[in-house]
């Protein structure tokens, strides 16, 4: 299988919402999709320590603390809202934000399109924060106004997974659920 040389555009983005067994292991509810990702960027967190003995640099440890970055959308779909961000809906039909609304950890899986292979990837850990609120006039032309999410991925408590990725193949093109199952409990190494 070809290498990739450069990689361009995001799409099927997805979301599974976590559930912690109380013993820091996750299971996840059925993959949902985030229709309209415009852009994905995820800085990687973590602290690099260097131990310096000898008048050198003796030995240096790098943390991996997950990632922290911005999830654009076209628009922040309603599910999202209120399965991740906690967000009621009452029984007039309005979506009401409560001060204490309990925010959900989820899976994030996104795909990265490339010029050999498409790869696909899963945040296991992730939790968002809510979007800003804006908006402007129309003027001449139509300019459409996005929703940006911070995302927050962490590691997973019981195996201290933070990410999968993998090409986009024959074995990984099947419904998201499909691959999602088969990372969700990758093969040990």
């Amino acid at each position: 299988m070809a290498n990739n040389k450069i990689k361009y555009g995001i799409s099927k983005c997805y979301y599974a919402v976590a559930t912690d067994d109380g013993n820091g292991n996750l299971t996840y509810a059925t993959p949902v999709a985030l229709p309209g990702a415009v852009s994905l960027s995820m800085e990687a967190q973590g602290e690099t320590n260097t131990f310096y003995a000898d008048n050198i640099a003796y030995f240096t440890s790098v943390a991996n603390n997950g990632y922290e970055g911005d999830l654009e959308l076209a628009l922040l779909p309603d599910g999202f809202r209120q399965n991740v961000l906690g967000e009621t809906l009452d029984t007039k039909g309005m979506y009401l934000e409560k001060a204490n609304a309990t925010v959900k950890e989820f899976a994030l899986l996104f795909q990265f399109e490339g010029d050999q292979n498409a790869t696909r990837h899963c945040m296991y850990r992730c939790v968002a924060s809510r979007p800003a609120t804006s908006g402007q006039t129309k003027e001449d032309s139509i300019e459409p106004q996005t929703e940006t999410v911070t995302i927050t991925a962490m590691p997973r408590l019981n195996d201290d997974l933070v990410k999968a990725r993998c090409p986009y193949t024959a074995s990984t093109s099947s419904s998201y659920q499909t691959w999602f199952d088969a990372v969700v409990e990758p093969t040990a190494v």
